[in-house]
């Protein structure tokens, strides 16, 4: 997800705001009414549709704001927290959800949702990974596990023998599906409850598909009414089987989020139902049936966030903000990994 942003290292991320700490008596507040969740095939597990993502920000990487940006979400009601090995921060994770349940928080509320990272693909490392994320973030199982990206470097770099160094692989399919079979089995014992992908186009989708282990039930990506229309037959292809929708960057992007947040359209839908602009965004993505993980570290943000779930946008007002997808001129200042090549081998 994003640019490379989350592996500067602490020292680097200069000054910012760190996350406040948590009362000491503060106990769970109620769910949010109107909460959404998400079916998943193959377990019947239902999914919040809004979580909270811990990623490329500068409090995702500073353990105590980590510790602190979770147990806040848990403690204002949120249930559902995004991360992933890259993002080096399983451990304060995993303590504040100790924390929460300490307070009063039921595990099985909490929907945990983690991704291995494309070096450690490959049985051996798949193996080794598993048990070690699991020590990380103190759990005994956690409820979802993706492949971050289909390719070392988020497929920038390297070619078919990129695997060979770190995995033992022929291929980067083959790494993939290696993976695959691996998690499928831990999924069988229990320790994870269900698998999807990120980043991955429709080809690699199918490979996995084709191997008829665990099913994909998730796709991680890009999502907002932006996307270029090769981003949107990936959403299609998932929807039609079944396989729901994570949304990165929600908002507009890194690069774009001010631009959402000025928007006169979307600035006037929210005036109408006394939002703001990003609940908006949240709102258009949760009725277009993703599920969304923004990241903030400001607990009344994080407030404001779960509020998404408070009010319904209209069919004019849906149709409106899809609209503002056919600005060209905004749509081209977005990145997007990967995308399909028109030329070389599939990897």
């Amino acid at each position: 997800m994003g640019p490379l942003f989350w592996l500067l290292p602490q020292p680097m991320l200069l000054t910012f705001t760190a996350t406040p700490p948590v009362p000491a008596d503060m106990r769970p507040l109620p769910r949010p009414e109107g909460e959404v969740f998400r079916p998943l095939i193959g377990s019947g597990d239902e999914m919040p549709a809004a979580g909270l993502g811990t990623c490329c920000r500068a409090t995702a990487y500073h353990d105590d704001s980590v510790y602190n940006t979770v147990l806040w979400y848990l403690l204002q009601g949120g249930r559902h927290i995004d991360t992933a090995q890259l993002y080096l921060n399983h451990r304060p994770i995993g303590r504040a959800i100790k924390e929460a349940m300490q307070r009063g928080v039921s595990r099985d509320e909490i929907f945990v949702t983690t991704k291995i990272e494309a070096g450690s693909f490959g049985t051996n490392n798949a193996k080794a990974w598993v048990p070690q994320m699991l020590e990380e973030l103190q759990l005994d199982h956690v409820d979802l596990v993706l492949l971050h990206f289909p390719r070392k470097w988020m497929g920038f770099f390297g070619g078919v023998d990129e695997f060979q160094s770190c995995c033992g692989c022929a291929s980067p399919r083959e790494c993939r599906e290696q993976t695959w079979e691996v998690l499928s089995a831990a999924r069988e014992n229990g320790l994870i409850k269900n698998l999807g992908v990120s980043n991955h186009l429709i080809y690699q989708i199918e490979e996995l598909r084709a191997l008829e282990k665990a099913p994909v039930s998730v796709n991680q990506l890009q999502y907002h009414p932006w996307v270029p229309s090769w981003q949107e037959d990936i959403a299609q292809h998932c929807r039609e089987n079944g396989i729901q929708l994570m949304a990165y960057f929600s908002l507009g992007g890194a690069q774009n989020a001010g631009s959402v947040g000025v928007m006169e359209t979307i600035a006037a839908i929210g005036k109408k139902h006394g939002a703001s602009s990003h609940q908006v965004m949240l709102r258009w993505a949760v009725q277009t049936g993703l599920t969304v993980i923004p990241g903030t570290g400001n607990p009344a943000h994080m407030r404001q966030n779960i509020n998404a779930y408070s009010f319904n946008l209209s069919a004019e007002d849906m149709a409106a903000i899809t609209q503002l997808g056919q600005n060209k001129e905004m749509a081209s200042k977005f990145m997007f990994i990967g995308g399909p090549s028109s030329d070389g081998p599939q990897l």
